[in-house]
């Protein structure tokens, strides 16, 4: 009984289903937030979907600012330009309004803004979010307009430390949003390489979070149902963006990784994290090329719940028809064989190699691998996802 010894945390209120962005107003004035702080990416931030969800403020007569200087991977000088908006507009709220790297970045503007101390201060290392002043942090709506991260639904946000030119993960209770509206018809606009890379990031939360030790069957149970959701949805997604049924379980599939994953994440992202930190790639299209690298790692492990998993989502062949299906998936969605494919004009020497396994060790996601990630186990694993 010594081990059934756990910590359980679930999200936010979610108003899912399609049209309900025009709550908005209303998920304003549940919040209190009078003058919110609405941001976005820059890509985003030029589409009519943007553009409409202002126009529901505008007619609401709510007063509002925009902020879209956000990097595909959030960088800390992303959040000083942010804090400097939402202060100068005396904002009490955001709206995180776009994919992972607006969600995390809203999110840790409303939580920095008001914080005397810097945002390394609070990595997600023991009890470092003690150390932050509740009562300044700003409440946070969140509108995923993409299906992968699941930030939307998170206690934390990942931000790049510039001059280290490593990924770091914020803490807080209060990161978390006080109310989602999870709008399928937000997304009909993705572009299919994107449809695809954020799929498998929620993929990846999923099946890392069911991998991960330590006892948590609340979130197995999600975590599975998240993977059964995502092979039947993203392909579908992916082929017809106007799929509005396979967008709606895809969304709910990215949350679902999202609450699972607080039981732990693995390799897949300890890999994946430095790699987008030094070369900018798309998080959710280098966990997937980690893939099936990291989970051949893992099988003395983790076969005989890949076997009951497959059973469950309908895959025959156990671990190896399982494995066989993620190759699949990928082939299915164009997602690159090797890190080549994703990087172009890759040049990676031995010191890189060296500095992108240390990096990979001692990612905060490392350590719920179900076997241990040593230095020549990354390194492994790195040339493996470089040669295919």
């Amino acid at each position: 009984m010594s081990q059934l010894i756990s910590k359980w945390n679930y999200p936010t209120t979610v108003r899912f289903g399609a049209g309900r962005i025009k709550e908005l107003p209303e998920v304003l004035e549940a919040t209190g937030i009078k003058n919110p702080l609405f941001v976005t990416d820059p890509g985003l931030a030029k589409l009519p979907v943007v553009a409409s969800t202002l126009k529901i403020l505008d007619d609401a007569k709510i007063p509002y600012g925009v902020f879209s200087d956000v990097k595909p991977n959030p960088v800390d000088s992303n959040l000083t330009a942010g804090i400097a908006v939402f202060k100068q507009g005396k904002h009490d709220g955001v709206i995180a309004f776009g994919g992972g790297s607006a969600l995390d970045l809203g999110k840790l503007i409303a939580f920095q803004a008001g914080q005397t101390r810097p945002i390394w201060d609070f990595e997600d290392i023991g009890d470092w979010w003690t150390r932050a002043n509740s009562d300044v942090i700003a409440p946070i709506i969140a509108v995923p307009t993409t299906a992968g991260t699941g930030s939307e639904v998170g206690r934390a946000g990942v931000i790049t430390n510039e001059a280290t030119h490593t990924k770091k993960v914020i803490f807080h209770p209060k990161l978390l949003p006080a109310i989602v509206i999870a709008d399928p018809e937000l997304s009909v606009g993705m572009p299919a390489f994107i449809t695809a890379g954020t799929g498998m990031d929620a993929l990846a939360h999923c099946l890392e979070a069911y991998c991960a030790p330590g006892y948590h069957p609340m979130a197995d149970g999600i975590a599975v149902e998240g993977i059964r959701l995502v092979f039947e949805n993203l392909p579908k997604a992916y082929a017809n963006g106007n799929d509005l049924t396979a967008r709606a379980h895809m969304m709910s599939a990215a949350a679902m990784g999202a609450t699972a994953f607080q039981k732990g994440l693995g390799a897949i992202h300890s890999l994946s994290h430095p790699i987008g930190a030094l070369y900018d790639t798309h998080h959710g299209m280098t966990n997937a090329v980690f893939m099936p690298y990291v989970l051949a790692f893992n099988r003395g492990a983790i076969e005989e719940r890949i076997v009951r998993l497959a059973n469950y989502i309908g895959i025959k062949g156990g671990f190896d028809g399982f494995a066989k299906a993620i190759l699949d998936l990928r082939t299915e969605l164009k997602v690159p064989h090797a890190l080549p494919g994703l990087i172009k004009d890759l040049d990676m020497d031995d010191a890189r190699k060296e500095l992108i396994a240390d990096m990979a060790i001692v990612d905060p996601t490392a350590g719920g691998n179900p076997v241990e990630l040593t230095k020549q186990a990354a390194l492994k694993l790195l040339n493996e996802a470089i040669k295919g």
